[in-house]
């Protein structure tokens, strides 16, 4: 490949409305252009990286067993409708009608698509497990597409599907993808962790999430140094203390707290420890347009996990309460309210289990302007009417497996997989026939991996102040010769074309740059691009028959015999 015959298009400022990093460079590298709020085009300097993404992904799948086909971006609204996530997915589903009225969606996941191609086509056990893939354009509505394409509302998506005439059969398949997940994210070379996670809105029992490690991840990862463990936080589980509860040795006392409603003022202004303090957060679960108060108790100092409460029984779904049925159940504005003298007949107290094992705490009195200290389990209120895990685990809380304390990184989520089940196998009637003859629902696997996401997200893990720093195995070339001169001197000529044609033919890809630009300006835009291999090719070089040799992270550059780069680079992109 030659520059003057490509598509180059670099800016030396990002757009003022780019966010994050990923699509700052990505903007100014001129991988990608903005059409839509959420809506991207990749430029052919983009989508070199998509395809090179997409092919290892691909030999892995492969490799792993999975058969590749091509699904309808359209989807009818019927198979929507017969899986019962109509209603359910919400207004991330874009619909639409045809010229003839009939309800369509573009399509954000293909369960029910791929679900309807296997009842229709597999009728034996003699015919499973099979295990279906492609790699295709998504689309979600998303309410705020942010990030460029790390949360844009079209993008690119591996999902695959495995059906199978057992769970144990599932299970293994599920094993083989964990297994191929991590291939993956190697031969992408990203550094990756695999943690346990939530289901989410696509259902089924266990998954797992791939997370590429970047401090600007979205999502917060607990996991053990000591030990495998990992987990989303929104799953981890943050285990009771391991001393229970002290003796009532303080008498409870109303303090008058005006203007303070956070538990960190409360706690300031009492001169009291936050971990001494209780935070009560009012929450809602209607049933038949009857609405059913709850108030949440968690330690002043820890955070509520929503994902947890949406799954204890008599809160899903739950909403937080506006300020008027606060107000309305317990006498008092939100930022004063706590569980002592509340009518348990009405509202209903859940502890979290660190709070269950708290004594002579400090919560809202329920009065504005005024807090409550001393107060203790039993002797002034109740016990709670359920304890559970509700917290977001923090930094030093002991693993979930025994093994130790936990730590907290931040990652970006690339990939899920998960044993759904017959959660559509049944709601769309994928059966097949045992060896007895009788029919039975499939158990299904999903497993899905963010094509464009991966982009995004190896720049937002490999960047510095010059540009993008992209894995060799991902980069748009490998490598790119500059040479000094190229239109001026017959020599650099002669040895950059060469050297170009040598690489080629041992399959390096490589890009000459024949622009006829500035030398700083070759090397900025490479740099901004991310090339992981640079080869400077001047005269003063060959007349010791050598060339400069500087990789995108080394700090200085290297004279080389030019008889050699090509075994040289050859070792740098093996190794």
């Amino acid at each position: 490949m030659r520059a003057s015959q490509f598509f180059i298009a670099t800016l030396k400022e990002a757009p003022s409305d780019a966010e994050v990093v990923s699509q700052k460079l990505m903007l100014r590298a001129g991988m990608i252009k903005r059409l839509a709020a959420g809506i991207y085009t990749w430029m052919p300097m983009g989508l070199r990286v998509v395809r090179k993404v997409e092919r290892i992904v691909r030999e892995e799948m492969d490799r792993a067993g999975a058969i590749e086909l091509f699904m309808p971006a359209v989807q009818p609204a019927e198979l929507w409708q017969e899986s019962g996530r109509w209603e359910k997915y919400g207004p991330e589903l874009l619909r639409f009608k045809d010229r003839h009225a009939r309800e369509f969606v573009i399509g954000p996941t293909h369960e029910e698509v791929i679900t309807d191609v296997v009842r229709r086509e597999i009728r034996s056990y003699r015919q499973l497990p099979k295990h279906f893939y492609q790699i295709q354009t998504k689309f979600r509505d998303e309410i705020r597409p942010r990030f460029g394409v790390m949360r844009g509302r079209e993008f690119t998506m591996k999902d695959g599907y495995s059906f199978h005439a057992s769970f144990e059969d599932l299970q293994r398949e599920y094993e083989n993808m964990y297994q191929t997940y991590g291939r993956i994210f190697s031969r992408l070379g990203l550094g990756f962790r695999a943690v346990a996670a939530d289901t989410g809105s696509i259902g089924g029992t266990g998954s797992h999430e791939f997370h590429v490690l970047a401090d600007s991840g979205e999502d917060a990862i607990a996991f053990c140094p000591d030990s495998g463990y990992a987990a989303n936080v929104e799953l981890a589980e943050a285990l009771a203390p391991a001393t229970g509860r002290g003796a009532a040795i303080e008498t409870m006392e109303k303090k008058s707290t005006p203007g303070k409603i956070r538990c960190e003022d409360v706690a300031d202004f009492l001169g009291s420890q936050l971990t001494r303090t209780v935070k009560a957060i009012a929450v809602m679960h209607e049933v038949d347009g009857v609405g059913e108060f709850s108030l949440l108790l968690v330690r002043g100092d820890h955070n509520l996990n929503e994902v947890k409460v949406g799954k204890l029984p008599g809160l899903d779904p739950f909403r937080f309460a506006t300020d008027e049925e606060v107000e309305r159940c317990l006498g008092c504005r939100p930022g004063y309210i706590g569980p002592v003298g509340v009518d348990r007949s009405k509202v209903r107290v859940i502890a979290d289990r660190t709070v269950a094992a708290m004594d002579n705490f400090v919560c809202g009195a329920n009065e504005a302007g005024f807090h409550l200290t001393g107060a203790n389990w039993g002797r002034d209120l109740p016990e709670p009417d359920a304890v559970a895990d509700i917290r977001n685990v923090v930094v030093g809380d002991p693993s979930p497996d025994g093994e130790g304390a936990l730590d907290i990184c931040r990652g970006i989520e690339v990939g899920h997989i998960f044993q759904l089940r017959t959660t559509y196998a049944e709601a769309l009637q994928c059966k097949f026939l045992d060896e007895q003859g009788k029919d039975r629902i499939m158990e299904m696997g999903c497993y899905g991996i963010g094509i464009t996401r991966i982009v995004g997200s190896a720049i937002e893990q490999g960047n510095d102040d010059r540009g993008i720093v992209f894995p060799a195995a991902i980069a748009p070339f490998e490598v790119v010769l500059v040479p000094m001169g190229y239109h001026k001197s017959e020599a650099v000529r002669a040895a950059a074309d060469k050297l170009r044609d040598d690489l080629i033919a041992v399959g390096v890809d490589v890009i000459l740059d024949d622009r006829d630009e500035r030398p700083g300006v070759m090397f900025a835009d490479w740099e901004l691009i991310g090339v992981p291999h640079r080869v400077i090719i001047g005269e003063r070089g060959l007349k010791e028959s050598k060339v400069e040799y500087k990789g995108r992270r080394d700090a200085e550059a290297t004279m080389v015999p030019a008889a050699e780069m090509v075994q040289v680079l050859r070792g740098k992109l093996c190794g």
